[in-house]
């Protein structure tokens, strides 16, 4: 099992925060996923393509790369 951070934009509330870990936790593969508001952060456990998890978040209606370093 691997972990994969995302680096989100366009969140402003907690319901988008909701939104976002819940695309997340949909994508085949992902065992977990929590997501901070305050840093615009996702940190997703399983096995599954990052770019998988990037376009997730994108068809929610969010930003999303995968975060460096």
């Amino acid at each position: 099992m691997t972990q994969i951070e995302l680096d989100i934009t366009g969140m402003t509330c907690g319901h988008c925060q909701t939104g976002v870990a819940k695309a997340l936790k949909t994508v085949p593969g992902v065992t977990d996923a929590t997501v901070d508001l305050k840093t615009g952060k996702a940190v997703v456990h399983g096995d599954v393509d990052p770019q998988t998890l990037v376009e997730a978040v994108v068809e929610e209606g969010y930003g999303a790369q995968v975060a460096r370093g």
